[in-house]
């Protein structure tokens, strides 16, 4: 079903992962290793984002911040981004993040 992801311009690796940062499919143009330590990495950075936005609702005692959503990292050249267990690597010059972003919100709660 993420399969589908690679037929957007500009994706380069789109895996999904368990809750313990466990692979469970992963396809692109990155061997198996290195696509394990992209979702080791997604997962990774999920807890730190949820434990940074629980920080923000403790101390400002406003709704909205949690959860997070999704959560991007940008460099010059390529993006990861995630939403729920689904993280996808991207060119940013070819990729077009708004699509990008939605079609994986839809892949995130099908």
């Amino acid at each position: 079903m993420i399969k589908r992801m690679l037929a957007l311009d500009g994706v380069q690796v789109i895996c999904h992962f368990r809750d313990d940062g466990e692979l469970v499919e992963g396809y692109g143009m990155m061997d198996d290793q290195q696509i394990a330590g992209l979702a080791r990495f997604a997962h990774d950075y999920k807890r730190i984002v949820q434990g940074n936005t629980d920080q923000l609702a403790m101390f400002t005692q406003m709704n909205g911040w949690t959860p997070p959503g999704a959560w991007i990292v940008r460099s010059e050249q390529v993006s990861v981004v995630s939403i729920a267990n689904l993280v996808c690597l991207i060119s940013n010059a070819e990729a077009s993040l708004n699509e990008i972003m939605k079609e994986m919100d839809s892949l995130a709660h099908w």
